[in-house]
């Protein structure tokens, strides 16, 4: 009895632990093993005419777990230009005090800047993708993320990680400090 109990729950746990592996894509052959899971808000900020957003997408690329990173903002002001290059990072600290850095593997690019004449507004739209190191790798996966630093090229920019953020601009409720926790498993 003790053993299937035990056989039960292990089957329950594995299930749980493999529910939020939904792929937007997923391409497998001989040579190339491709996993993309949907886009998560990461960030939001709605203050007068500006607006933020930070997307991250979990991909699998061939074994290597890898963050892609879309930041857009809008402003009917002037937005400054970001830049990315193989010396960016990302850098966590998580809730029990540790760092976590990502480091990029994207060459020099820089934020697009799109005018919407119908709105008045000015866009930028950064991509980047960033991979995981060994150190502290783990601890992604147990604790909560609390403040995020992006390094540019050109500054460094901080943001806090919010436990929920219920989106103004998408109208979905999003759970941003717990992304690694819930879905890094699905891309290793």
């Amino acid at each position: 009895m003790k053993y299937l109990l035990f056989i039960l729950l292990a089957g329950t746990f594995s299930f749980a632990q493999n529910k939020n592996c939904k792929y937007d894509f997923e391409e497998k052959t001989d040579s190339t093993l491709v996993k993309v899971l949907p886009e998560k808000l990461i960030y939001e900020r709605v203050y007068g005419n500006s607006k933020e957003m930070i997307h991250f997408v979990l991909i699998n690329n061939n074994g290597v777990p890898t963050l892609n990173l879309q930041f857009i903002q809008t402003s009917k002001d002037f937005i400054p230009a970001n830049c990315l290059d193989k010396t960016s990072r990302i850098v966590f600290q998580l809730t029990n005090g540790k760092i976590v850095t990502l480091v990029s593997n994207t060459d020099e690019v820089c934020n697009t800047l799109i005018y919407n004449e119908k709105e008045k507004t000015n866009i930028r739209i950064l991509d980047g993708y960033f991979l995981f190191v060994n150190s502290n790798y783990d601890d992604l996966k147990k604790y909560p993320i609390n403040l995020m630093r992006i390094q540019f090229t050109n500054g460094a920019k901080d943001f806090v990680i919010q436990k929920e953020i219920k989106s103004e601009l998408l109208n979905q409720t999003f759970f941003p400090e717990n992304i690694f926790i819930d879905f890094l498993n699905c891309v290793e």
